[in-house]
């Protein structure tokens, strides 16, 4: 099928495959690239008119927040990250950075995320990874809708008990 394009009066040739029927086209322009739009016209429902695109740093925010939930979960981030996280949560007015640690690949469908997080001394790491991925999934495709390709957890730490030099809160008991 023949289109014109509104900008360039010039002809492209495209191909349109319907994904779910009524929902949605994908238009591939002959220069290879994929547009996923919703439906046009009135006749289409109102929620299939446009498109929704979702951040990386929304990801990064559902997904920190959801392994932090976990119990065994102490921190999140490598070394570097923590201790400058600690300093700035100690300003007055500073917010902790539920996104420390998460790092995240997002598509128009799907996203990876790789976490990294520190433990309690004692819990069973691998049952704790598997409930962090778990609850990450869940989390984030329930709220984004996105498919989670893959969480990958790297534990860099174990909080020992005792240790007030891993406390991220800063809670110490002389001011």
């Amino acid at each position: 099928m023949a289109t014109q394009d509104i900008h360039s009066n010039a002809t492209t040739s495209t191909t349109t495959t319907p994904v779910v029927a009524g929902r949605a086209d994908v238009t591939r322009k002959s220069a290879g690239s994929t547009t996923v739009t919703g439906g046009t016209g009135a006749s289409e429902p109102a929620a299939t008119r446009g498109k929704t695109s979702i951040a990386d740093v929304v990801v990064v925010k559902i997904a920190g927040m959801a392994a932090r939930e976990i119990p065994g979960v102490y921190d999140m981030g490598g070394g570097l990250s923590r201790t400058l996280g600690a300093v700035r949560d100690r300003v007055p007015g500073g917010r902790p950075n539920v996104g420390r640690g998460v790092k995240v690949e997002v598509g128009e469908r799907q996203t990876a995320i790789d976490l990294d997080i520190v433990v309690e001394y004692g819990v069973p790491i691998t049952d704790v990874a598997h409930d962090v991925r778990e609850n990450v999934i869940a989390a984030v495709e329930r709220i984004t809708g996105l498919e989670v390709v893959e969480v990958n957890v790297a534990v860099n730490d174990v909080r020992l008990p005792g240790d007030e030099s891993a406390d991220p809160a800063g809670d110490t008991r002389v001011e």
